[in-house]
């Protein structure tokens, strides 16, 4: 894989990323997903955002782990 590719797919895992965290941050209504983890997400009401959180988390934390090994 070239750097230009590996500069690429940097970028795009960032920009998920970034996505995925402002959704939660929207969701939740709050950052402390950032530090509590996944009991912030448990603790929603609402089954429609748990459910939007759960998805977001999922990408959230795959994207960091991709990120970790690259």
């Amino acid at each position: 894989m070239s750097a230009f590719q590996l500069k690429n797919i940097q970028r795009r895992l960032e920009n998920m990323s970034k996505e995925a965290a402002e959704e939660l941050d929207r969701v939740c209504e709050h950052e402390l997903w950032r530090n509590i983890g996944f009991d912030a997400i448990d603790s929603l009401q609402d089954n429609s955002n748990r459910a939007k959180a759960n998805y977001y988390y999922g990408q959230w934390q795959t994207v960091k782990e991709i990120q970790e090994s690259i």
